[in-house]
């Protein structure tokens, strides 16, 4: 990961320069719609750097699991970094959970967002029947952004009236500790929309690349042939394996 993150980091540097005089978002609420594993890590990254953010899920049983999932994260990131100063952890733990509030109606909470990070089930049909309907709520200048890890942007953009405000914010789990953010620029996406997300990105103390909209974009295309080939060889059954089996 450290690898790919020092190849591609160049990209997003080169490619930021232009249209400097574009006014940039700067994302300051933003709402998560998943609280899963990749929605509540995100939700708690964007609160614990300032942000105010708004999870949604279906249930409320649903939402109280991603809330007490982000406290206990939260208290082991206190843990290590505020180790000589514990009172000051736990003032971290409290200030970043009142950052967040939770809803399960996400058309009723966009309109105030700046972002909205969409992290549900890897399906397009699902992901384009949410997009189109919140397209509808969210304000002119909100930008959606997708956490899918291989599924086409731009598939999921047309659902929308905002192609140029449509992009991909794919994040690593577990996302409080990976520091990589794939930043996918569609042919639609606009630079002034890409560079904000570039932005937001670096906020959250990540390392974004550029990607283009192209299937897996950078990491899962360099990781699935390494996985699949290690599949083939247990297929095969060559000396020395299975291997940490």
């Amino acid at each position: 990961m450290a690898f790919v993150t020092r190849q591609f980091m160049r990209s997003v540097s080169s490619s930021s320069t232009a249209s400097a005089s574009a006014k940039k978002i700067i994302v300051k609420h933003v709402t998560v719609i998943g609280g899963g594993l990749m929605g509540a890590g995100i939700a708690q990254v964007a609160a614990a750097t300032g942000h105010t953010v708004v999870l949604v899920d279906q249930t409320e049983d649903i939402l109280a699991k991603s809330k007490k999932g982000i406290e206990e994260s939260l208290r082991k990131v206190a843990k290590k970094k505020f180790a000589e100063n514990p009172k000051a952890g736990d003032e971290f733990v409290e200030k970043t959970l009142s950052s967040i509030t939770t809803s399960t109606d996400a058309a009723s909470v966009v309109h105030s967002a700046d972002l909205v990070v969409e992290a549900i089930v890897e399906n397009l049909k699902v992901k384009n029947e949410l997009f189109k309907r919140l397209d509808k709520f969210a304000a002119e200048h909100t930008i959606f952004a997708s956490n899918t890890s291989s599924l086409q942007i731009t598939s999921i953009a047309n659902a929308t009236t905002r192609q140029d405000r449509f992009a991909g914010l794919h994040f690593f789990n577990p996302v409080p500790v990976m520091k990589l953010v794939e930043v996918i620029k569609t042919p639609m996406t606009s630079q002034k929309t890409f560079e904000s997300l570039v932005d937001f990105s670096k906020a959250l103390g990540k390392h974004p690349v550029s990607c283009k909209d192209t299937p897996g974009f950078i990491v899962n295309r360099l990781l699935v042939p390494y996985l699949m080939e290690a599949i083939r060889l247990y297929e095969r059954g060559p000396p020395g394996f299975p291997v940490g089996l």
